[in-house]
C-alpha cells in the first residue's frame, strides 16, 4: 500500500492533548521537554490542564498542535511500523503543515517550533487588529458558497477561506459580513457553524502577518523534504526548499484547498492515510471526500 501521513491544524486542539502520548513514548516526553526551552513556557502543563481559553488563543494552540503532531509520530512507530516504510506524501491543515515539514526532515524540530510560535503570534496580532471571524457553509457546493460571499461582503472583507471536503467550504471576514454571510447560508439551505478562532485566517486581513512569518523563516535552514509535501496553496507536492519558503508565506493570505491535496494524493497512487496527531478531524473530512479510502486516527 502507498500511505500518506495527515497533520491536523488549528481548532483539534484540546484540554489534556498529548497526555498520553506523554505517558507512555519517552521521546515524547522529550520533545515537550525542548518545547517548552524554546518556548520559554510548560507547553505539556498547559496541554494537560488548560485553561481552554489559554490553549485556544492562536499563539499557544499553533506549537501545542505542532508538537503534540510531531509526539504523535512515537505512536505511529509503535503501532503501525509498517506505514513509515510506505510514505510517498505528507500534508497538513494549515498548521499542520509545519508539523509535516518537520517529520520530512525539511527542517529540524526546534527550527520548525520556532517558526510556529512566530507565526502564531503574528497571526494573533493580526486578528486582534480587526474585528473578525470565520464560518462554515455546510451542505452547500462551491458555486453556492461564492454566492453567499457575494451577496454578504458588502465593503467589508469576505474570503472563501478553506476549500475542506464537499459541503464544507469556510468564509472568513470581517465580523459584520460574517454575521450577514451566516444569514445567507441559511437562506440558501446550508447551514451555518461559527469556527472558534480569534479571528479571519487565510484571508487579506492577515497582513502584515505574512511578513513577520517571512523573517521568521529567513531565520532558518529549509532543506529538501525526504517526501513531498502537498501545499495548501496550490494542492501539489514540492521539494524545493525555495518554493516551500515562499509557499509558506502565501498560505498565511491564500485559502486552504484541503480537499484538492487529498485528491492529488490519491491521483498519485495515495491508497490509505494516518491522521497523526490530536482529534478526528481530518479522518472525518476524508470520509467525506472518498469513504472508500481508509484513515486511520493516530494520536491522544
Amino acid at each position: 500500500m502507498t500511505t500518506a501521513l495527515l497533520f491536523p491544524g488549528q481548532g483539534a486542539q484540546t484540554v489534556g492533548m498529548g497526555a498520553a502520548l506523554r505517558a507512555d513514548y519517552p521521546a515524547a516526553r522529550d520533545l515537550y521537554d525542548r518545547a517548552a526551552e524554546v518556548l520559554g513556557y510548560d507547553l505539556a502543563a498547559l496541554c494537560e490542564n488548560g485553561p481552554a481559553e489559554k490553549l485556544n488563543a492562536t499563539d499557544v494552540s499553533q506549537p501545542a498542535l505542532y508538537v503534540s503532531g510531531y509526539a504523535a509520530l512515537e505512536k505511529l512507530k509503535a503501532e503501525h511500523p509498517e506505514a513509515l516504510a510506505d510514505v510517498s506524501h505528507v500534508a497538513g491543515l494549515s498548521l499542520g503543515e509545519y508539523t509535516a515539514l518537520a517529520f520530512a526532515e525539511a527542517f529540524d524540530f526546534e527550527d520548525g517550533l520556532r517558526v510556529v510560535q512566530a507565526r502564531g503570534r503574528a497571526m494573533q496580532a493580526a486578528a486582534e487588529a480587526t474585528s473578525s471571524g470565520m464560518v462554515s457553509a455546510l451542505l452547500l457546493d462551491r458555486d453556492a458558497v461564492q454566492g453567499v460571499r457575494d451577496a454578504a461582503a458588502g465593503d467589508e472583507v469576505l474570503e472563501l477561506a478553506n476549500f475542506l471536503c464537499p459541503g464544507n467550504t469556510v468564509l472568513s471576514g470581517e465580523s459584520a459580513a460574517i454575521a450577514r454571510a451566516i444569514e445567507e447560508i441559511e437562506k440558501a439551505g446550508g447551514r451555518p457553524i461559527p469556527l472558534a478562532v480569534a479571528g479571519a485566517f487565510h484571508t487579506s486581513l492577515m497582513k502584515p502577518a505574512d511578513e513577520r512569518l517571512a523573517a521568521a523563516l529567513d531565520a532558518v535552514e529549509i532543506r529538501p523534504p525526504k517526501v513531498p509535501v502537498v501545499s495548501n496553496v496550490d494542492a501539489a507536492p514540492h521539494t524545493d526548499p525555495a518554493e516551500i519558503r515562499d509557499l509558506l508565506v502565501r498560505q498565511v493570505l491564500a485559502p486552504v484547498r484541503w480537499e484538492d491535496s487529498i485528491r492529488a494524493m490519491m491521483a498519485a497512487g495515495v491508497d490509505r492515510f494516518f491522521e497523526v496527531g490530536t482529534g478526528r478531524v481530518l479522518t472525518g473530512l476524508l470520509k467525506r471526500i472518498d469513504r472508500k479510502t481508509p484513515c486511520t486516527a493516530v494520536g491522544d
